[in-house]
């Protein structure tokens, strides 16, 4: 079965590098987003399995859009990805409805640890 993902990350670098690592993997990305806000409009029109958010972002951080996107739909599977300095923040992450942590820089076993770990 193949699951939909929503990439929000204001690096298009770090966008292509996990739409690679998860393309061959039973995942298919649907979108991607620069901001935050982008990602929650794009979820609502989209409505993917998974959405994997990073942290900090212009106009609207990760943790907003992860609110955002649970308002409109409180079963959403949400996925946080940050720098490595920032893992203490998962906490918050997990307040604000994610199911999994992505640190950069990011293995490929982790990413689809995390996915897998978010659809399940």
């Amino acid at each position: 079965m193949s699951y939909t993902v929503l990439l929000c990350d204001d690096t298009m670098f770090t966008r292509m590098m996990i739409t690679g690592v998860i393309s061959d993997s039973g995942f298919l990305v649907v979108g991607q987003a620069e901001n935050g806000q982008e990602a929650v409009q794009q979820y609502d029109r989209l409505r993917p399995d998974v959405v994997v958010l990073d942290v900090v972002m212009p106009d609207m951080s990760g943790f907003d859009a992860a609110r955002a996107i649970r308002k409109i739909d409180p079963e959403a599977s949400i996925v946080m990805c940050s720098a490595m300095g920032e893992e203490r923040l998962m906490d918050e992450a997990l307040a604000a409805g994610a199911r999994g942590w992505i640190v950069k820089p990011f293995t490929r076993s982790r990413v689809l640890e995390a996915l897998h770990d978010a659809v399940r």
